[in-house]
């Protein structure tokens, strides 16, 4: 049986090629793509607009009709918009829109006590496999007697708006979890004397089309350990969310993450 998707933020990059991979996938139907009220995008067909050919779904501004799962890669105001739909309606929801205030998880949140949700700041199977590894060397180094600096860096694309990326977030937020860092630096200035060692830096680069880089940084007295993964084009998010959307169909309402869809322990 084919699963219906609905795509909110259809008209963007992202959400432009989960439109294009959703309407190749045998087993996946397109149900809906969505974009704010008055985006350039409404009205024209979402698989035109995605460069896969005419598929019959109109982009729209609201959700109408029955779908089994919808994957957000909006804006924090697109999400909003979408996660009180989802709630009222107990549809699956696939949240993959970063930048976010706490106040929006915490709605997020609230909407998983009705519905399920998958939430990440990164859909991709290499970043999440690396979040794993980060914890793994950072719980093994966290008793290192001569200390361990550790610095995020990341790298995306001239147009993405948030600083420093919701995945170097929270692959710092991994670290701190395991070693106990306070402090979270971003970016570095003037005379500001020796590096302490409770803290982790980031530092973010914005260069041309870049689909997203991060490296994970662990500096010791003697040896270095970089972890790295980089992206090479949207369609490793955008399969990531797809198969987010397989898993959550099935679940019970609550919050899930990548590592539940990945099976990872």
């Amino acid at each position: 049986m084919s699963l219906i998707v609905a795509v909110n933020g259809a008209g963007g990059r992202m959400g432009q090629r989960v439109v294009a991979l959703t309407l190749a996938d045998p087993e996946m139907t397109l149900g809906a793509a969505l974009e704010a009220p008055g985006s350039p995008a409404i009205g024209r067909d979402a698989g035109e607009l995605a460069g896969a050919g005419s598929c019959g779904v109109a982009i729209t501004s609201e959700l109408s009709g029955q779908v089994d799962v919808v994957i957000d890669f909006s804006t924090p105001a697109g999400l909003k918009s979408i996660v009180d739909c989802c709630s009222e309606r107990k549809i699956p929801l696939v949240v993959a829109t970063t930048g976010i205030t706490d106040r929006l998880r915490a709605e997020v949140e609230e909407a998983a006590q009705v519905t399920p949700v998958v939430m990440a700041p990164s859909m991709s199977l290499a970043v999440n496999l690396v979040m794993k590894l980060v914890r793994e060397a950072a719980r093994v180094l966290r008793n290192n007697p001569a200390g361990v600096d550790v610095e995020v860096i990341e790298r995306h694309h001239r147009f993405k708006e948030d600083a420093p990326s919701g995945t170097a977030l929270e692959f710092g937020r991994i670290v701190a979890e395991e070693m106990g860092q306070q402090d979270h630096v971003h970016g570095r200035e003037g005379r500001i004397g020796q590096r302490p060692r409770g803290e982790i830096g980031y530092h973010a680069l914005r260069t041309g089309d870049n689909v997203g880089e991060h490296t994970i940084v662990f500096g010791m007295m003697g040896e270095t350990i970089d972890l790295a993964v980089r992206g090479h084009t949207r369609d490793s998010y955008a399969y990531g969310a797809l198969a987010a959307a397989r898993f959550v169909v099935s679940r019970p309402a609550g919050m899930y993450s990548m590592a539940d869809v990945l099976g990872f322990e």
